[in-house]
């Protein structure tokens, strides 16, 4: 499937909108992705155009989201984008929506607290305990050579 995905940064530009609808939870809320430049006239940074953007999430994202954004927040989002035009009262309208599947604060611009939501938490409460960061450097005493034998690397692809 041939699909234009995009990945946006910038502020959220609106309170985000949450509906419980027949086929599951969906919220919508506006983003607002302005250019900046350095203007070498000013010696300063100088903002370009702003694109504004429907960004849409469904299921848990909607819920996460609905619950984590605020106006004027920093974010990162990656989704589909899909351009749709329309005639209302005989003017035509073009908008430009994302169809959400990551949406994120920009740690770029500040810091944030994650929590995971309940069904996560009790899938790993079920899942095996957690194992151990493998120690990926040789150990002491021991030559690269000695790795190469115990690990020989892959044949090549001719």
């Amino acid at each position: 499937m041939n699909e234009t995905m995009i990945c946006a940064v910038g502020n959220v530009a609106t309170q985000p909108v949450f509906r419980n609808l027949a086929n599951g939870p969906s919220a919508r809320f506006r983003l607002a992705v302005t250019a900046r430049y350095w203007d070498r006239e000013k010696s300063a940074w100088t903002d370009g155009h702003t694109n504004f953007f429907t960004v849409w999430a469904n299921r848990q994202l909607a819920d996460n989201a609905s619950a984590s954004l605020a106006v004027g927040d920093p974010v990162v989002v990656q989704g589909r984008l899909k351009v749709r035009t329309d005639v209302r009262e005989g003017q035509n309208w073009t908008s430009a929506d994302i169809d959400a599947v990551a949406i994120g604060h920009d740690l770029a611009r500040g810091t944030a607290a994650f929590r995971r939501t309940g069904k996560a938490e009790a899938a790993e409460a079920s899942a095996s305990p957690p194992r151990p960061e493998p120690n990926w450097e040789t150990p002491a005493g021991e030559s690269a050579d000695t790795d190469r034998e115990q690990h020989p690397e892959p044949a090549a692809v001719a």
